[in-house]
């Protein structure tokens, strides 16, 4: 005979609780959501036999002991869904419970129940459970609930006991004291985090301080860039991302093109982060002083926009830290330090940190505290620097704690790597990652790829970000397709995902020429040498760029990537695509012509019924770029695209509502 150890659960927890979702590898990391979400949680919950269960949703913020409750309404094949509103930005935590509820049961029975006296006995059945359901109630309901309970075992008329014992507002009261000693409730508690809106939706312009004087040769300051400010806020941004802005080393220091010597007044490379006037913590002398970061960053906010800071956790070899701490990195055999290699490319420049060194706790100790220096100077975002080449778990730490103490803190992973690496960075707490979409060109490419990142099961975590250009990043499709081709990319990049950004003003000036036949790296590189950029230049896309970013901030359906989905078109170098907002109030349509070169046309297939359009009712197409509207029928309709014109509609969809007085009304 086989023994019940002493600490088995209690066998009379008979609910069972399953796949709850989201969950993000079982409920090892967290879920992601925007502050005023909706956080609509499922589970598979059922028992044996024919009882009726009752389901709650348990939810908390992260440092609350009581849990919050929400009931779960059951949908189809024992699926339960049940939601509650993420109110602020932070943590939380969510789980699931669930019992056999004999009240419930009680009721389902008696609704179906005809003779007396099976009525009579069901009814004294009620009347106890109502007496124990009264017994857990406060004082008024609890007279109430006795009440009721006695009449059932007092009643004897048959139809009136049928209808007292099926009163709707009493099995409600009663209902809301259920019998709980028996529930069983998940044991994971699914962690979840709930961030800003610019978490879900930013315009980001990377932009190198030291080349926004506009004077040929000078170097330029901070105050130079907020001079730059209402430039990039015209344009419609509200991320201003700056390359590091720290002390730059002159040992190993890179000339122009990547050459090995700079010689004399060269400028290095911003990410060679160190020299004797300080590390991560300093800034570059010759942008200014502290003062005149902290006005860029209140005169920033005061545009609407902030100031994005580079994290990149390397040393150039006059860093204090090389002399300070020694132990935190490797040295090879003839006594020097390793420094930074991706073969065949070498970086001299640059030593990286050895994150396997005994000291590896005032290692993780020091890095986070340069990220914490600057958010307490009042920085909220941040772009790391090639993350995927340091501990996953230092990020997964530094992360978690540094948005313990600022929840509105923002992290943009810059790994251009491996699938698997940068989805275990977006779990690990990066609020958004760059993407492949600078490399994604064809129809088949950008549909697929956009399908997996908004449908597939990253999207309970991997906010995208995709940029079409970076300083890294000059693309084959860039080099040779023209200003057309700079247009094309952006209306992709600003479209199909909620976040996206350009590095200028290389890419509203159309920059295109690489540093030789065959590599991605721009001729004569911002990253090694001050530039002096013509803003004023009449091929700018900066007008053009305006008109994207003022359709996204007036469209709330190019506000999120959720809605995201294709439509066919008959031609293979036009693609056609469609957002809309929650309430599927607001409708964008965009039809691109991929071919750069060349004139395209095709016939768009919207799918009406998933747009909410009436097929016999026309509907007005008002493009945003160009301000034409156009007045379609059918699910098919014609497109015409010259790249040397506009190879882009973007248009907001309006349904016809009613004519009144020969006049058309359209939403």
């Amino acid at each position: 005979m086989p023994e019940l150890k002493p600490d088995m659960n209690d066998g009379r927890m008979r609910a069972i609780i399953e796949r709850i979702t989201p969950s993000v590898d079982g409920g090892r990391f967290a879920a992601k959501r925007i502050v005023g979400d909706s956080v609509a949680v499922e589970a598979d919950c059922f028992t044996d036999g024919h009882d009726t269960l009752a389901c709650l949703l348990l939810w908390r913020r992260e440092g609350e002991q009581k849990w919050h409750e929400a009931p779960m309404a059951p949908l189809v094949n024992d699926r339960w869904r049940g939601s509650f509103a993420a109110q602020s930005v932070g943590r939380y935590q969510y789980t699931v419970t669930a019992w056999v509820d004999h009240f419930l049961s009680w009721r389902h029975d008696f609704a179906r129940r005809v003779e007396r006296e099976d009525l009579r006995v069901a009814a004294l059945a009620g009347a106890g459970l109502i007496e124990d359901a009264a017994g857990r109630a406060p004082a008024r309901e609890c007279q109430r609930l006795q009440g009721w309970a006695g009449r059932l075992r007092a009643e004897v008329d048959t139809p009136a006991l049928k209808e007292l014992g099926l009163d709707q507002e009493l099995g409600a009261l009663a209902a809301r004291y259920p019998d709980r000693r028996y529930a069983s409730t998940c044991p994971v508690e699914h962690p979840l985090v709930v961030d800003r809106e610019r978490a879900r939706f930013s315009s980001w312009y990377e932009m190198f301080p030291r080349s926004a004087s506009g004077e040929p040769g000078r170097h330029g300051t901070l105050r130079d860039c907020e001079a730059r400010l209402p430039y990039v806020a015209k344009m419609g941004f509200d991320v201003l991302y700056l390359p590091p802005i720290h002390p730059i080393g002159r040992i190993n220091r890179k000339g122009a093109n990547n050459t090995l010597v700079a010689g004399s007044g060269g400028v290095g490379s911003p990410w060679a982060i160190g020299s004797a006037e300080g590390g991560h913590k300093a800034l570059h002398p010759e942008l200014g002083t502290m003062a005149d970061f902290r006005r860029l960053l209140a005169s920033a906010q005061s545009q609407g926009m902030e100031i994005a800071l580079d994290i990149a956790f390397q040393c150039a070899p006059d860093h204090p830290y090389v002399k300070a701490h020694p132990q935190w990195f490797r040295w090879r055999p003839d006594g020097t330090v390793q420094y930074a290699e991706n073969p065949p490319k070498k970086y001299q420049d640059i030593f990286p940190f050895e994150f396997e060194s005994d000291d590896w706790r005032g290692l993780w100790q020091e890095l986070a505290g340069v990220i914490g220096f600057w958010a307490a100077e009042g920085v909220r975002i941040f772009r790391v620097d090639n993350p995927h080449t340091k501990p996953f778990p230092f990020w997964e730490w530094a992360i978690t704690e540094l948005k313990r103490e600022y929840p509105d803190a923002i992290f943009l992973a810059e790994a251009f790597t491996r699938p698997k690496l940068m989805h275990r960075l977006a779990k690990l707490g990066f609020t958004q990652s760059y993407t492949y979409f600078a490399w994604r060109n064809t129809k088949h490419e950008l549909t697929e790829y956009f399908t997996g990142l908004t449908q597939g099961p990253g999207r309970e975590y991997f906010r995208p970000n995709a940029w079409p250009n970076t300083p890294d990043i000059l693309t084959e499709y860039l080099q040779y397709g023209g200003r057309p081709a700079f247009v094309v990319r952006i209306v992709l990049a600003a479209t199909l995902a909620a976040s996206y950004g350009i590095y200028g003003p290389a890419f509203e000036l159309a920059e295109a020429t690489p540093r030789e036949y065959g590599t991605e790296d721009y001729l004569d590189s911002e990253k090694y040498q001050i530039r002096s950029w013509n803003l004023d230049a009449p091929h700018s896309l900066s007008e053009l760029i305006a008109r994207v970013n003022r359709a996204r901030r007036e469209n709330p359906a190019l506000q999120s990537d959720a809605t995201l989905r294709f439509f066919p078109v008959d031609n293979d170098n036009l693609m056609c695509y469609a957002k809309a907002d929650a309430a599927m109030e607001n409708l964008v349509v965009t039809v691109v012509n991929l071919d750069p070169h060349h004139v395209q046309s095709g016939w768009v297939e919207l799918d009406l019924a998933a747009l909410g359009i009436d097929a016999q009712t026309p509907y007005q197409m008002h493009d945003l770029l160009s301000g034409a509207r156009f007045l379609w029928s059918g699910p098919r309709n014609f497109v015409q695209l010259d790249p040397q014109r506009a190879p882009a509609h973007v248009f907001a969809l309006r349904r016809k509502m009613r004519t009144e007085r020969n006049f058309d009304y359209f939403l």
